[in-house]
């Protein structure tokens, strides 16, 4: 049944296996199985296979293009059930998707925070160097003048920096990797 509608609703739309196989993602030969009935499509592929087609998953699974009455009303209530499976699956890969783009959206805001906070300590660390060098003193000696320096608490820690710079890499990745397509 899904092989013959699905080559059926293929060549209506006017779409060689080629182009079908191109706006799924997939290779030409993939398609070819299908039609053929050597395999068949996971339940996400089989709603996507419905959207390229402008038709439904129930019409691509159950009702053939020339519909037989005596094996309609059983296919019918069989592909009903698998379509109710397929939007429930659909849906929860679409929730799973919102989840994890979140989750990267948050720690990437976490991430440009740290680096935002490491550039100020970095900022009034290089200014309040400047402001003691300006007030520095010099100590005279036998051999000439002496600068003296007393403490240093460098707010630049490259653990830091790198840490934050990959989270807002990863972050980056998987918003891009989790978007809707």
């Amino acid at each position: 049944m899904l092989s013959e509608n699905l080559k059926h609703f293929r060549k209506a739309k006017g779409l060689s296996q080629e182009e079908l196989a191109i706006k799924l993602h997939i290779v030409r030969q993939t398609v070819s199985k299908w039609e053929k009935g050597l395999s068949v499509p996971d339940s996400g592929m089989l709603i996507r296979l419905a959207e390229e087609l402008d038709t439904s998953v129930t019409v691509l699974l159950g009702e053939t293009a020339v519909a037989e009455p005596d094996e309609n009303a059983e296919l019918k209530a069989i592909a009903a059930k698998l379509e109710l499976l397929n939007e429930q699956f659909a849906a929860r890969c679409e929730r799973q998707r919102k989840l994890w783009r979140v989750i990267f959206v948050l720690l990437g805001a976490a991430a440009l925070l740290v680096i935002l906070f490491q550039l100020a300590d970095l900022l009034h660390y290089q200014a309040a160097m400047a402001q003691l060098w300006s007030d520095a003193t010099i100590i005279g000696g036998n051999d000439g003048p002496t600068n003296i320096l007393c403490g240093s608490n460098i707010p630049f820690q490259a653990g830091k920096w790198l840490i934050a710079i990959a989270a807002v890499i990863l972050a980056v990745v998987g918003i891009y990797k989790t978007r809707k397509r």
